[in-house]
């Protein structure tokens, strides 16, 4: 695993990238880390090839989702609710707790509860934890 882990930084080196695109890690299997030699440079090209396009299939549905949190804000009511849409699209999952610690002036811990169920309710956010208390919740 540390060694796809590095393949992945290494290829994003190649590419330009100043962070991690995880590429190889996310397709490849063990079965093709025992190959060797020309198979195993094979298997990590055709392995590329997959991870580009599961990354794409990935990347289309987290647009998606973020273009449904964005239309959602005109449907709220809370005070803040615009600046906690924008936590949710910058960060990969957030508690209402710590939601309304990064707004004690528009939200309470109660109101910040609310606002996840409401966008929730409007299928413009997703809960992440599956628990019914220390919510997580994400685009």
């Amino acid at each position: 695993m540390a060694a796809l882990i590095l393949a992945d930084a290494v290829l994003s080196l190649a590419l330009g990238r100043d962070h991690l695109l995880p590429l190889l890690g996310t397709v490849m299997t063990a079965r093709d880390l025992r190959l060797r030699g020309d198979d195993l440079r094979l298997s990590c090209h055709r392995a590329a090839v997959r991870g580009v396009a599961h990354a794409l299939l990935l990347a289309s549905t987290l647009a998606r989702a973020a273009v449904r949190l964005r239309a959602a804000v005109p449907k709220l009511r809370a005070k803040g609710s615009a600046q906690a849409v924008a936590m949710f699209l910058s960060q990969d999952a957030l508690t209402p707790v710590a939601l309304a610690r990064a707004m004690p002036d528009c939200l309470s811990d109660r109101a910040a509860r609310r606002l996840c169920e409401r966008l929730v309710a409007l299928s413009a956010l997703c809960e992440l934890s599956g628990r019914d208390s220390f919510r997580l919740y994400g685009v």
